[in-house]
C-alpha cells in the first residue's frame, strides 16, 4: 500500500473511533480513542485465539507497514511539542526552574538506576532472560514522562497552576536527559566501546544544550520574519516551517529535535505571541495547533491502542508488566519525592505534591517508540511487551484517575495556585 493509502486507513479508523468515543462513552478524546482501539483489538485477538479471523492479520500487516518509532519520533512529535510550548509561559517557568532541572535531571537519571535494578530480580524471578544492563536500557526510556500524554490530561485534570507548571515543564525538557542516557546504555549494551565521563558529558552538551542553542536560534530567525508580516497564512506557514525545517536540522546536525522545538515553542508563543502578532493572527495561530495537536495526538492514540496486535505477549510477560507498573510507579515516587524533600528545605511545594508528580507523571508513546528503536537483540520483545503495558495503565489508568486524586486532595479549591 501506498503511504496515502496508509494515512487514509489509520485517520478513518480514528475518526469512526472518535465517534463511538463521543457518542457513548464521553471520555476525554484521546484516552477514548485509545480505549477502543485497545479493546477492538484485544476483541480480535480472543476471536483469533476461538479460531475467527476478523481481520487480525490484515490490521497486523498495515501496522507493520507503519515505523511507529520513525513516524512518533521523526515526524508528529515536532508538532505536539511545539503545540504543547506554545502555551507554557515562560514566566511560569522561570518561578519553578528549578524544581523543573532537578526532576528532568536527577529525577530521571535516580529513576533509570531504581527501574533497571528492580527489573532485573523481577526478571530474574519470573525466568525471563534479560541481562542488567538491558534492565538499564528499560530504565532509561521509561523513566521520561511523555510531553504528549501529561500536557494532554493536564488540560483536564485541575491540578493547581505550580504543580502544572512544574510536571508540564519537566515533560517537555526530560525528554533530553533520557534520550542521552537511553543512547549511552544502548551503546553500552551493544558493546560500542568505553563510555568515560568526558565522552558523556560531550554527547550531553551537544544533544541538550546544543538542541537549546539551535531551538533559540532558529526561533529567533522565526520571530523576525513573523514581527515583519501581518497575515496570518503567511504566519501560520512561517510555523510549520519552523517546526519542521527545525526538527529535520537538528537530527542531521545530531543535536536534541525535541528540545529545540521546545525552545522555539516557547519563544513564539511568548515573546512571538506578544509583540510579532495581530489580534486575529494570533486566534488563527492558536486555533490551527490546537487542531494539529487534536488530529495528531487522535492518530498517535489510536496507534498505540492497536500496537496489541503485534505485540509478542505471554503469561509471563503480562506478569512481568503488571510488577513493572509497580516498579514504574514506586521509581518515579522515589525519585520525584526525594527532590521535592530536598527542595522543601528552601521553598514551598503544594500539598499533596508527590502523590500528583508520581501519579501525574504518565508515559506514552515516547518510551514505546524509544522501545522500538532498540536494534534485533534477543531481549528487545520482553522490552517492549513490558513497555507497552506500562504506557497503556499509565495513559488509562492515571489519566482516568488523575482528576479525582487531584478533587480529593484540593476538594474546595479545585485548580488554585497553592505556593510553589
Amino acid at each position: 500500500m501506498s503511504f496515502f493509502e496508509i494515512t487514509a486507513i489509520l485517520m478513518v479508523m480514528t475518526a469512526f473511533f472518535s465517534y463511538i468515543n463521543y457518542r457513548f462513552l464521553r471520555m476525554p478524546t484521546t484516552i477514548g480513542i485509545m480505549f477502543i482501539a485497545l479493546m477492538a483489538s484485544l476483541g480480535i485477538v480472543l476471536l483469533g485465539w476461538l479460531g475467527v479471523n476478523v481481520g487480525q492479520n490484515g490490521v497486523a500487516r498495515l501496522l507493520e507497514t507503519v515505523d511507529f518509532n520513525q513516524a512518533l519520533l521523526h515526524g508528529m512529535l515536532s508538532f505536539l511539542l511545539f503545540a504543547g510550548a506554545m502555551h507554557i509561559k515562560l514566566d511560569d517557568l522561570r518561578s519553578q526552574k528549578w524544581a523543573i532541572t532537578v526532576l528532568a535531571t536527577v529525577g530521571v537519571v535516580t529513576s533509570t538506576f531504581i527501574v533497571g535494578a528492580l527489573t532485573w530480580i523481577v526478571l530474574d524471578f519470573l525466568n525471563i532472560p534479560v541481562s542488567f544492563i538491558y534492565c538499564l536500557l528499560f530504565g532509561a526510556l521509561i523513566s521520561p514522562t511523555d510531553p504528549v500524554a501529561v500536557i494532554g490530561i493536564l488540560k483536564t485534570a485541575g491540578v493547581p497552576k505550580s504543580l502544572e507548571t512544574k510536571i508540564a515543564g519537566e515533560s517537555l525538557f526530560n525528554d533530553g536527559i533520557g534520550v542521552v542516557v537511553f543512547l549511552i546504555i544502548l551503546e553500552l549494551a551493544l558493546g560500542g566501546g568505553d563510555v568515560t565521563v568526558g565522552r558523556v558529558a560531550v554527547l550531553f552538551f551537544k544533544e541538550a544544550v546544543g538542541g537549546a542553542l539551535l531551538g533559540l536560534a532558529i526561533g529567533l530567525i522565526a520571530y523576525r520574519m513573523l514581527k515583519r508580516v501581518n497575515n496570518y497564512q503567511v504566519e501560520v506557514i512561517i510555523t510549520l516551517a519552523l517546526v519542521m525545517g527545525g526538527y529535520t536540522l537538528a537530527d542531521r546536525i545530531h543535536t536534541s529535535g525535541p528540545i529545540a522545538i521546545v525552545v522555539a515553542g516557547l519563544l513564539i508563543g511568548n515573546h512571538g505571541r506578544a509583540f510579532a502578532m495581530s489580534e486575529i493572527t494570533r486566534i488563527r495561530l492558536d486555533d490551527f495547533w490546537e487542531l494539529m495537536d487534536e488530529i495528531l495526538n487522535a492518530l498517535l492514540f489510536m496507534l498505540i491502542g492497536l500496537e496489541v496486535l503485534v505485540m509478542p505477549f505471554t503469561s509471563e510477560l503480562f506478569m512481568a508488566g503488571l510488577l513493572a507498573i509497580a516498579i514504574t510507579l514506586f521509581a518515579r515516587w522515589s525519585s520525584a519525592g526525594g527532590a521535592v524533600l530536598i527542595m522543601k528545605t528552601f521553598r514551598k511545594f503544594s500539598p499533596g505534591a508527590i502523590r500528583i508528580l508520581t501519579w501525574g507523571g504518565l508515559r506514552g508513546g515516547i518510551s514505546v517508540a524509544l522501545a522500538l528503536s532498540i536494534p534485533p537483540v534477543p531481549e528487545r520483545p520482553t522490552i517492549i511487551t513490558i513497555t507497552y503495558i506500562i504506557v497503556v495503565f499509565s495513559i488509562v489508568i492515571q489519566g482516568m484517575t488523575l482528576g479525582k486524586l487531584v478533587d480529593r486532595i484540593y476538594p474546595d479549591m479545585p485548580g488554585k495556585s497553592y505556593g510553589g
